[in-house]
């Protein structure tokens, strides 16, 4: 798989993403300055409530227009069979059950799923519980994590 495409399909999704949250920002900000929005008596509480949405829409598109950046601005670094997993692998685990999957270990935006060449690619990050137990291993390591009380078990295939 390339990667460096693959980061291209990343940012492609990312910048969707950054424009959906700001086009919810612009329209909430909207909501909340409209006439329409102005307390009618002291119980009427649509212009708040607005005005908390459009707070809280901008602080998602600022975030979201920063892990864009973090994307934009990658170095990837290349992996051999025997090295050790970091920051920009791309990652295969096979579960007990034989079923494979991938994983992009990447800065930020931990939990956005991509499709790339018919494979969904699941960006993690080394903060989350799988990001944190694949860092540092190699390929032929088996790790364990528990997800809401529930045991999986993973072994690493391959690292590129």
């Amino acid at each position: 798989m390339n990667k460096q495409k693959l980061v291209l399909h990343i940012i492609e999704s990312l910048s969707c993403e950054a424009e959906n949250l700001a086009r919810a920002a612009k329209t909430a900000h909207a909501d909340a300055t409209n006439a329409e929005s102005k307390a009618e008596n002291k119980y009427d509480t649509r212009g708040l409530e607005a005005s908390y949405l459009a707070g809280a829409q901008a602080k998602m598109a600022a975030s979201s227009l920063q892990n864009l950046a973090c994307y934009k601005n990658i170095e990837l670094k290349e992996f051999s069979p025997e090295s050790r997993i970091a920051l920009t692998a791309l990652i295969e685990l096979e579960s007990a059950d034989g079923s494979r999957s991938f994983y992009f270990l990447g800065p930020k935006s931990g939990g956005t799923e991509v499709e790339y060449d018919g494979i969904r690619v699941l960006l993690i990050t080394p903060s989350s519980p799988l990001g944190g137990k694949l860092l540092g291993r190699e390929a032929g390591d088996c790790i364990t994590i528990h997800i809401d009380g529930i045991k999986k078990e993973y072994e690493i295939i391959s690292i590129c």
